[in-house]
């Protein structure tokens, strides 16, 4: 009997995409199951803190605390350029004026937090919010600012929202590297082994919407909600590239880099173990 495996992932475009093909036995069998459930990326997060997941997308600052515990795969992450979380603010304002005021983001261990506190000090007054509720809230002068992630980037004009700061943008004139926002982890007590048969089955998933990428619409569609048919496939074409398939020695050298900063800072523990299983 096939190993069963749990397999966390958020439901927004770019991780129903790249799993589709997986949990649908669309590709030939891995050699496991699994079982999915999806939720937000700060929920996930919370769950692999626990260890209840084998299987999770997570944020890269959560990864921080979890390199002892869960190994990554080079497959099925979101990183690139131009893709990196905006500051927003209800009217024109600068970072340095934000400083001490409250910015709504989208959980403490996400990497849209972490890279705002790698930007500067002072902007440690949070107000935690689901990504969803972070435009609303700084309409509504619950925030100063907020932090907005995934589909946020494309609708945050209909709010009557300003950009502040690109944090991806900075990021990538910092490090010339692109941004690392959220990989896809395995628990290392599964073993190399198996890890690797993951690793290679969410690759041949993703290789598979590429292909085929009409297939995955109702799924993508039931799991987005009201997102607009446009704003999917912006999302999906911001989120999923080339890193997704590999994250190959530039993806990982900025995965090293963001851990290195943020160890420097103090933000996350620094780990000896080797970033893959393999």
């Amino acid at each position: 009997m096939k190993p069963s495996l749990t397999l966390g992932y958020s439901p927004c475009p770019n991780d129903t995409f790249v799993f589709y093909a997986l949990v649908h036995g669309r590709i030939p069998s891995p050699g496991f199951q699994v079982r999915e459930q999806l939720e937000d990326v700060e929920t996930l997060n919370g769950l692999a803190l626990k260890g209840i997941l084998d299987l999770t997308k997570i944020s890269y600052h959560a990864l921080g605390h979890l390199r002892g515990d869960y190994a990554l795969l080079h497959s099925g992450g979101a990183l690139g350029r131009g893709c990196g979380p905006l500051v927003v603010a209800a009217k024109p304002t600068t970072m340095e004026s934000l400083r001490g005021r409250r910015i709504a983001v989208p959980g403490r261990l996400t990497t849209a937090n972490l890279l705002l506190q790698l930007y500067r000090t002072g902007y440690e007054n949070l107000l935690l919010l689901p990504f969803d509720r972070i435009m609303e809230a700084v309409r509504s002068g619950e925030a100063e600012a907020g932090v907005i992630i995934h589909e946020s980037r494309f609708t945050y004009p209909q709010y009557g929202l300003e950009k502040v700061r690109d944090l991806g943008e900075w990021w990538e004139e910092e490090s010339g590297l692109p941004i690392p926002l959220g990989g896809i982890l395995a628990r290392r007590d599964l073993g190399s082994e198996m890890i690797s048969a993951v690793d290679d089955a969410v690759r041949r998933s993703l290789e598979y919407a590429f292909v085929h990428p009409a297939e995955p619409k109702n799924y993508i569609r039931a799991h987005a909600q009201e997102m607009a048919e446009d704003v999917i496939d912006q999302h999906i074409g911001l989120y999923v590239n080339d890193f997704s398939l590999d994250l190959g020695e530039e993806g990982e050298k900025a995965v090293r880099e963001l851990f290195s900063r943020a160890e420097e800072r103090g933000i996350i523990p620094p780990c000896d173990l080797p970033l893959f299983a393999d």
